[in-house]
């Protein structure tokens, strides 16, 4: 083992790493002020971390190569722990992996954090970043990742004339948002209107969307850098006010939550108001409506709820004051008295009144009226009265200019009432949360007609007037529906509702399919932007995949087990359960005769596929990564397997299971697919200072010019392929708030499609 250790020492030089151990280094710090030294101190535990991260490398492949020999005498389902694998765990680990502070640990279930979270990043990063070298002598490009060295082999036929420091341009293609599929209902309140251009306008992830159901045409306002939470809109039917939760900038730097204000027709940003004033973000926002609209307000989503009123036109504030020490759900301004807000949210209703800078404010007096635990929502009556609904169900009508109840309808929905919508005759809609109901009542508050909304679009979360008799309905599942109360609600959006991670494009038709931790599997025709069809799954699903026949998908759930389905008729075919970890990636091999399935208990499952995908026998397991498998890729024959796991590690593999280790082998090799974020071909996608987490999935177009990335800090990046030097220049398009989990080309690389983690959103790009 020892020698085996020494053979590293050409690959693995940690002479520069022990010169900063010495006594001499010592004491040349003596005099360096605290700050220098702390700087100093962090910058040599990482090189003596690197350093076992060296030798730990060099053990694993010893130790790989004694399991697969222990292996070969042991039943592949009961057996116990080798000797191989219990010398593994006692190997020295870095702590686990949660946004690229250090690799991770064997057997780690993280994935990167939401931008939302600021990372934080010791003070000597930069010192510690290495430029890539280039070894012509052998071949290879030496890269590095948080110290930690990565080897890969240039092709026999580049070795010569290939320059590491070689110009490189962006690519001549760029990305264009095409359409955005989901809607933020979950968690957001009064977030859907119809405009008089024919539009509804709602949001999800940094995105306001503006939709024409008729034509069938998005138009997309991108100023916001982080997650849209509320929307106002003003009097005159055409400017928009949305508020944001604070960003990140790429820096890692906290950029302030603000409200921008906008035309909805030009789509240009108007004013940005309250930057570096609201905390967290903005949870609620409103035009005033008796004095043309010159007034804004807004709730902070911070501890003490602080509501302020602005001249928005003049980016000046007029006045502020303490909400509510618990959360408000709803503001509006009263539409006949100009200085009059009305706040709700947990157990209260205030009534402000604005006298110059000063808000004073009247409590709602529930006197007989049972007090609810929240008020969910409110709206005006056309004679100015103020209509609440609240968490167990009750109509309460405020007289106008007072704070006590003029009349209430007891028990009108069971459960929460989420919505109040006045239409334009004067009558009133309301939208229930548990009976998933809409109700018609008139003008005295008596029920005139109801419907209900069907239960797999979940609950109703917003009710918006739209032409003639028709409504529009947002719900708590992330979905928009179309339909009046004397027909049926048609679904018009569509989405996810938690975390998003599986995507995969059909190998020779134009639809593709995601997955996500809400159980849920859809497929997507690109060109009608609706699901094909829709399955909801046992459990939550992490990765997918078809068969080169498109006929069957393969999904890689988190409890260990994977299943496969009928791309057609959403059949299972079959279900198989591998170790207890979840499956991070599914990949057929380009002949359709192997399944390779990429394990968070760090190996890499074979499966013999026959009868096009419907019949599946166990080859056995790649055990080698000594981290959890992230990526995959199959060479164009069919014959080697290309994988990343998340300690930056690349190995190469037979379907037998076999590792290989030839250099020249796997140089040359052609590959079907570029997903591996670590390889020759695609190693430029890196920037500068990158910490092992910055890039979540990669993407080759099936024409071969282009690549794309789908990053940590909310942004997809295109690339001109090969991309095979040191920080090549890249577009860069937002979208997305949380990290960007996955990204996919169409079968004719006029499409990309990217997925949200957090922000639930899937983006479809034209390539123009």
């Amino acid at each position: 083992m020892a020698d085996r250790i020494a053979g590293y020492g050409g690959l693995y030089d940690t002479s520069s790493l022990l010169q900063f151990c010495t006594d001499d280094s010592v004491s040349a710090v003596s005099s360096m002020d605290i700050d220098d030294r702390i700087s100093y101190l962090e910058q040599r535990m990482q090189l003596q971390d690197d350093e076992i991260q060296v030798l730990k490398a060099a053990l694993a492949d010893v130790v790989r190569r004694l399991a697969h020999a222990e292996e070969q005498h042991t039943l592949l389902n009961k057996r116990a722990p080798s000797r191989a694998r219990l010398f593994m765990q006692a190997l020295p680990s870095r702590p686990t992996l949660t946004n690229g502070t250090s690799a991770p640990s064997k057997r780690s279930n993280t994935v990167p954090q939401s931008p939302s979270s600021p990372r934080k990043e010791p003070s000597s990063a930069k010192s510690k970043q290495k430029d890539a070298i280039f070894n012509a002598e052998e071949g290879y490009v030496k890269m590095f990742l948080r110290g930690r060295p990565i080897t890969m082999f240039v092709p026999q036929a580049l070795t010569e004339t290939y320059k590491i420091q070689a110009s490189t341009e962006q690519p001549t293609h760029k990305l264009k948002m095409e359409w955005v599929y989901g809607y933020r209902g979950r968690d957001c309140r009064a977030n859907l209107f119809l405009l008089p251009t024919g539009e509804i306008v709602y949001f999800i992830a940094s995105v306001v969307v503006l939709y024409n159901v008729e034509e069938q045409l998005q138009r997309h306002y991108l100023g916001h850098n982080d997650d849209v939470k509320c929307l106002a809109v003003h009097p005159d039917r055409v400017t928009m006010a949305t508020g944001q939760v604070a960003g990140i900038a790429k820096d890692g730097k906290q950029l302030p939550p603000h409200v921008r204000v906008w035309d909805s027709v030009s789509l240009n940003t108007l004013h940005v108001i309250g930057s570096g004033v609201f905390d967290r973000g903005i949870s609620c926002v409103s035009f005033s409506k008796s004095n043309g609209g010159a007034h804004l307000c807004a709730v902070d989503d911070a501890n003490e709820h602080i509501l302020s009123v602005w001249e928005w036109q003049k980016e000046q504030k007029l006045a502020d004051v303490k909400c509510s020490n618990e959360s408000v759900l709803a503001t509006s301004f009263h539409p006949t008295e100009a200085n009059l807000i009305v706040t709700c949210g947990k157990s209260n209703i205030y009534f402000w009144t604005m006298d110059g800078t000063t808000l004073s404010k009247k409590q709602g007096i529930f006197e007989k009226q049972e007090k609810p635990k929240y008020l969910l929502c409110l709206t005006f009556s056309e004679n100015g009265d103020v209509i609440t609904g609240d968490s167990s169900g009750n109509l309460i009508v405020w007289g106008k200019g007072t704070n006590r109840i003029r009349s209430a309808v007891q028990g009108a929905h069971e459960g929460g009432i989420f919505s109040l919508c006045v239409l334009t005759d004067g009558m009133l809609v309301s939208g229930g949360g548990k009976d998933h109901k809409v109700i018609l009542w008139d003008r005295q508050y008596h029920k005139v007609q109801e419907t209900e909304v069907p239960e797999a679009f979940g609950p109703v979360r917003t009710v918006a007037e739209g032409k003639e008799d028709g409504l529009f309905i947002g719900t708590t599942r992330n979905c928009i529906l179309q339909g009046s109360l004397s027909g049926v609600y048609t679904p018009i959006v569509q989405g996810h509702t938690d975390e998003l991670w599986g995507l995969a494009a059909h190998p020779s038709e134009d639809r593709f399919v995601t997955c996500g931790q809400d159980k849920l599997i859809h497929c997507w025709d690109p060109t009608s932007h609706q699901p094909i069809w829709s399955k909801t799954l046992d459990d939550p699903a992490l990765s997918v995949g078809f068969h080169p026949s498109g006929s069957v998908i393969a999904v890689g759930m988190h409890s260990a087990r994977w299943m496969v389905f009928d791309a057609e008729t959403k059949d299972p075919i079959a279900v198989h359960t591998d170790g207890n970890e979840k499956f991070s990636v599914m990949r057929y091999s380009p002949d359709g005769n192997f399944l390779a399935i990429g394990s968070h208990d760090n190996y890499v499952y074979i499966y013999a596929v026959a009868e096009n995908g419907r019949k599946y026998n166990r080859v056995g397991r790649c055990s080698g990564h000594s981290s959890f498998v992230t990526h995959l890729d199959w060479s164009t024959d069919s014959r080697y397997i290309l994988t990343n796991s998340g300690d930056y590690e690349i190995l190469c593999w037979a379907p037998n299971c076999k590792q290989v280790t030839s250099a020249d082998v796997v140089r040359d090799l052609a590959w079907a697919t570029s997903t591996c974020v670590l390889s020759f071909q695609v190693f430029g996608v890196w920037p500068e200072g990158a910490d092992g987490t910055d890039i979540n999935a990669i993407c080759r177009s099936p024409d071969d010019q282009l690549l794309a990335t789908a990053d940590d800090s909310g942004k997809v990046n295109l690339f001109s392929y090969p991309c095979s030097h040191p920080r090549t220049p890249s577009h860069k398009y937002s979208g997305h708030s949380s990290h960007v989990t996955n990204v996919a080309f169409l079968r004719d690389s006029a499409r990309l499609i990217s997925t949200g983690g957090k922000d639930m959103s899937v983006i479809q790009w034209s390539v123009v």
